[in-house]
């Protein structure tokens, strides 16, 4: 796809962001010549949202960064009802009240990724319970309703995907789309909202909501969705055996945060500076060139870019500060510490239980399993791992990290 003649187009296709658009063409055509309003909704299920919403949120980065303007759309409407997308089960409802708390909670993180000053690219923060709340049931299925058809619905991943593992998809679930779609077009009266962004799997949602605003208001409409994400181990970007990695510091701390980063794959690592930090392309394309333990460097480099963009200058400093003292030999002392004997390798597994890492082996098998045990940084991949004196570096020291927050060391 490309190449493209808009900043625009040609900024995400550059960095990865581009996956499919319904007209490219006519898109990046009008990116051209004007100015572009684009929205991606984000429901409230909880007070933060994680890193799997972290593309979405550099989308709309970029899309202002090139001159245009964002809106976040707040599902407050839309999460009444849940979205059944890559569910195999109804999400649980929330009171409005709860609704309300979450919105309160994810605001803050947009404000550190997007400008929402005044201008022609100013970002505009949207509720879609704004307009849904008050639809006329009759009416709605009337002036709206009438445009989808059971057929096409049944058709779509989120509806096909639940029938076929034979789990209940309830009648509230169903109206999302059509719900989705009404909000391409209530935005497109209020704003002039021309394109609406999203993962690859809202593509059929987009692909309705482009279809209902030209059948209601002939109105031109794009839609454009990004990759899924996963690691170069094949993983989904963004799920550690600890849990979800979210983006406000009251739920995962802007250190473990950083943290989350420098423990990236190295295959990873090109790509990841690319779509979540602002760095140069050509800077990126030298760090990602970088081998062995130089490859480490760069980590750090896209853990401290991508902490300052979430959390600010100040606590991106201070946490790559703080993983520097960790490794060094003034902020060991307090670590649990295993002693390798010359010319006797240790099994991860024992290890691991000898520093209280993990209470049985079982437990270590499980760990390792989910991806949860690094050795200096490096995922270990099997159970029957051991530690050498290879793994030692030039001090005589190695780092077994278990999780987030559980370190260990083994020296001789």
């Amino acid at each position: 796809m490309g190449p493209f003649k808009s900043d625009f187009l040609r900024a995400l296709s550059e960095r990865g962001f581009i996956h499919q658009i319904t007209d490219a063409q006519g898109l990046d055509a009008r990116a051209q010549s004007s100015v572009i309003t684009a929205y991606i909704g984000f429901d409230a299920t909880a007070d933060s949202l994680h890193i799997g919403s972290l593309v979405q949120i550099m989308l709309l980065r970029h899309l202002q960064r090139t001159g245009h303007r964002p809106i976040v759309l707040m599902g407050g409407g839309t999460t009444k009802v849940g979205d059944p997308s890559g569910r195999d089960e109804t999400r649980q409802l929330l009171t409005e009240q709860q609704i309300n708390a979450n919105i309160a909670g994810i605001r803050a993180t947009f404000a550190n990724f997007l400008n929402f000053g005044a201008g022609p690219a100013g970002a505009i923060m949207a509720n879609n319970d704004d307009w849904l709340k008050n639809l006329q049931y009759i009416d709605f299925l009337r002036d709206v309703g009438r445009h989808f058809t059971i057929n096409r619905m049944l058709t779509m991943d989120s509806v096909k995907l639940r029938l076929e593992r034979e789990q209940p998809l309830t009648f509230l679930e169903f109206n999302y789309m059509i719900m989705q779609g009404y909000d391409f077009v209530e935005l497109f009266k209020r704003y002039g909202c021309t394109l609406q962004m999203g993962g690859s799997d809202q593509w059929g949602n987009i692909v309705q909501g482009v279809e209902l605003g030209r059948r209601m208001s002939d109105a031109p409409l794009f839609g454009l969705t990004s990759p899924l994400i996963t690691t170069s181990s094949g993983a989904k970007m963004g799920k550690t055996a600890s849990g979800a990695v979210w983006l406000n510091p009251s739920r995962l701390s802007p250190y473990d945060y950083w943290q989350f980063w420098r423990n990236t794959e190295d295959g990873d690592v090109g790509r990841f500076l690319r779509m979540f930090t602002d760095l140069p392309l050509g800077e990126i394309a030298r760090l990602e060139q970088l081998k062995d333990a130089e490859i480490n460097s760069a980590k750090e480099v896209l853990a401290t870019e991508a902490t300052r963009l979430c959390h600010g200058e100040d606590h991106a400093r201070e946490a790559a500060a703080t993983a520097a003292r960790a490794f060094a030999g003034s902020a060991i002392e307090g670590l649990p510490t295993f002693v390798l004997k010359a010319g006797e390798p240790a099994l991860v597994i024992d290890v691991a239980i000898a520093l209280g890492m993990a209470s049985s082996k079982s437990e270590a098998r499980r760990l390792i399993d989910q991806g949860g045990v690094r050795l200096n940084d490096q995922p270990v991949k099997a159970a029957t791992a051991s530690i050498t004196e290879a793994d030692l570096d030039a001090g005589g020291l190695a780092r077994l990290t278990v999780g987030k927050k559980r370190h260990g060391i083994i020296r001789r």
